[in-house]
């Protein structure tokens, strides 16, 4: 809790305003039992009529100040927590946004999603009740028990006694729950995943018919909070009964030791009637300091998840300023790149080199594990090579400043990732000061534009969150839209054509050509005619190249492509592309052979 405190110094001038109200607050009602007392043994003991309405005006001033204070220290303590756990969910989604995609494999959505409002809701809620109780309770605790002692010394000891009874019971509670609060914050985790979980795989439960497994799973973890809930409501729900015994058995003592000594001097009536409120304000200052340690543990847990977010060091940083002077031409090149996952036993890319020049598309195709995800998301730095570089623009892409990096990169995800939002504002996602025409051409090239013209809003047609009002082929046009209307020096597609039909994906192709004369194109697909046509393929088997070329060069010289093909096309059509390599001039530089382990050149 005390690293989370930080969050508060925007906030000094009105927490001061609080201290300062619950001050005046605490003051004022704790004059009025002493006014009372001076009412009863000065005013009605002695028939004096003045004295009382005097004394009573005095208290109904003190009464309205009080409450005055009370509402200005309530408000600024419920202005100054829901502020501070609004900056706190904003530093952990700002974090969140910046985690590498490594470090976010270090926790689950549904914990982060967790984190972010049920942990931040419990911060919340303790820093409310501390900026509220924290100072009045023992505020009223010293000077109820400093004013009880001066008004009747002889009782005194009850005070002692009720504070240990108090402080025994909260002791008792305590020790029962905590170890409870971090189960049940796990647990919390655990439902929100199942529940994420089947939203999101909906089509597939019901696909396989296994509504009943996934009921019988979150049952499971839902039973199992239900009791651990339960468990802990009526150890706390404990506390009520106890107080009301002690809050009675002082209350009761109180009478009874003062109607014992007033036999001996009348006049102590109005010290006692004193006592007994002085001592019900020392009761209630313990209640208040039971009642947030109780919930403090709680709060702790909460604190130490969401610390866990904001005080993570991230994997691998960023320049605060790019280092060096990137080239104005285009380029993308792997020198001896490897690259493994943390813990992972074996490498998933090995010695891999190459170069992506402006103007040209280079295609990366493979078996299914082979790395070619892998290997493009170290272009945006997603991940980190293991050893050796990857340089964009002759500089490498750990000199660069995050903005100056991205700002080249035009990327589409393997899933058509939309939001919620217009078809306007998915498309300019990444340019937002792009002009309609410039979207429209976007649109054009990667042939969106036919089903957006038929939307009854056309471009300001809504989006459902995560694109779940358009087909799947309409969402990776409108992800490679958004990309070509960011004008990039670097396209980047993952597999961003499998969901489009042979006609569409050789048109956008075609027409892609238009905008990236000037840029590098990496394409990962695991169709032949999609990469067919580009002017480098690199063939990856078990994150290695064991090809380089174009497309009839490797048909002639890579057996893993020819294997590739194969598999994609008819013996008849297989015969033919063989036949075309074969007749296909071989350049006088050189090709690439595969080999165990690699690639050799061999001379032409």
């Amino acid at each position: 809790m005390l690293k989370l405190f930080r969050f508060l110094k925007p906030y000094w001038w009105q927490v001061i305003i609080l201290v300062l109200s619950t001050a005046v607050q605490v003051w004022t009602t704790l004059r009025l039992p002493a006014l009372m007392a001076d009412i009863i043994n000065d005013g009605i003991v002695t028939g004096n009529i003045d004295y009382i309405w005097m004394t009573g005006l005095r208290m109904i001033g003190l009464t309205i100040i009080s409450a005055l204070a009370s509402l200005l220290s309530s408000y600024f303590a419920a202005r100054v927590g829901t502020s501070y756990a609004r900056d706190i969910r904003t530093a952990i989604f700002t974090k969140i946004v910046n985690f590498n995609l490594a470090d976010l494999k270090d926790f689950s959505t549904a914990s982060l999603l967790t984190r972010t409002t049920n942990d931040v809701n419990q911060v919340q809620m303790v820093t409310i009740m501390m900026l509220s109780m924290m100072l009045r309770a023992p505020l009223f605790l010293v000077i109820s028990v400093v004013m009880a002692i001066q008004t009747a010394p002889d009782m005194s000891w009850i005070i002692v006694v009720g504070a240990v009874s108090i402080i025994g019971s909260a002791i008792m509670i305590m020790s029962l729950v905590m170890p409870k609060f971090k189960l049940f914050q796990e647990l919390i985790d655990k439902v929100t995943l199942i529940t994420r979980e089947n939203l999101t795989g909906l089509k597939v439960v019901r696909a396989f018919d296994n509504e009943k497994l996934e009921k019988k799973k979150f049952t499971k973890i839902n039973d199992a909070l239900t009791k651990l809930l339960i468990y802990i409501d009526r150890i706390l729900e404990l506390q009520n009964p106890l107080i009301n015994i002690i809050f009675n058995g002082t209350t009761l003592l109180c009478s009874w030791i003062g109607i014992s000594l007033l036999t001996k001097d009348f006049a102590y009536l109005g010290n006692m009637t004193a006592f007994a409120q002085y001592v019900t304000f020392v009761m209630m200052s313990f209640l208040m300091m039971s009642m947030l340690f109780v919930t403090l543990p709680r709060a702790n847990v909460s604190a130490h998840r969401i610390n866990d977010v904001l005080m993570r060091v991230n994997k691998y940083t960023w320049k605060t300023k790019t280092n060096g002077k990137p080239s104005k031409a285009a380029s993308v090149e792997f020198r001896n790149v490897d690259f493994s996952y943390p813990a992972a036993v074996e490498k998933v890319l090995n010695n891999v080199s190459f170069v992506a020049k402006a103007g040209e598309t280079t295609a990366f195709i493979g078996s299914t594990g082979s790395g070619k995800s892998t290997l493009i998301n170290l272009v945006p730095r997603f991940y980190e090579a293991t050893s050796g570089e990857v340089l964009v623009n002759g500089l490498p892409v750990k000199e660069y400043e995050k903005d100056d990096l991205m700002q080249k990169i035009g990327y589409v995800p393997q899933r058509g990732m939309l939001f919620a939002g217009t078809v306007r504002s998915n498309i300019k996602f990444g340019a937002p000061e792009a002009s309609d025409e410039e979207m429209h051409k976007a649109a054009r090239i990667a042939q969106a534009e036919s089903f957006i013209e038929k939307l009854p809003k056309k471009y300001n047609s809504m989006i459902s969150q995560g694109g779940t009002n358009v087909s799947g082929g309409q969402k990776q046009r409108l992800s490679i839209a958004r990309a070509i209307c960011k004008d990039p020096d670097i396209y980047i597609f993952d597999d961003a054509f499998s969901a489009l039909d042979m006609k569409t994906d050789a048109r956008l192709r075609s027409a892609l050509r238009e905008v990236t004369e000037s840029a590098v194109v990496l394409i990962v697909a695991q169709r032949v005619s999609t990469v067919k046509d580009a002017d480098q393929i690199v063939v990856l088997n078990n994150g290695r190249i064991v090809g380089k070329g174009r497309h009839l060069e490797l048909l002639n010289s890579c057996k893993v492509y020819q294997e590739i093909v194969k598999s994609q096309l008819s013996e008849k059509e297989y015969d033919a592309e063989l036949k075309k390599a074969e007749q296909n001039a071989i350049t006088p530089k050189s090709t690439e052979t595969e080999v165990a382990g690699g690639v050799k050149y061999v001379e032409a």
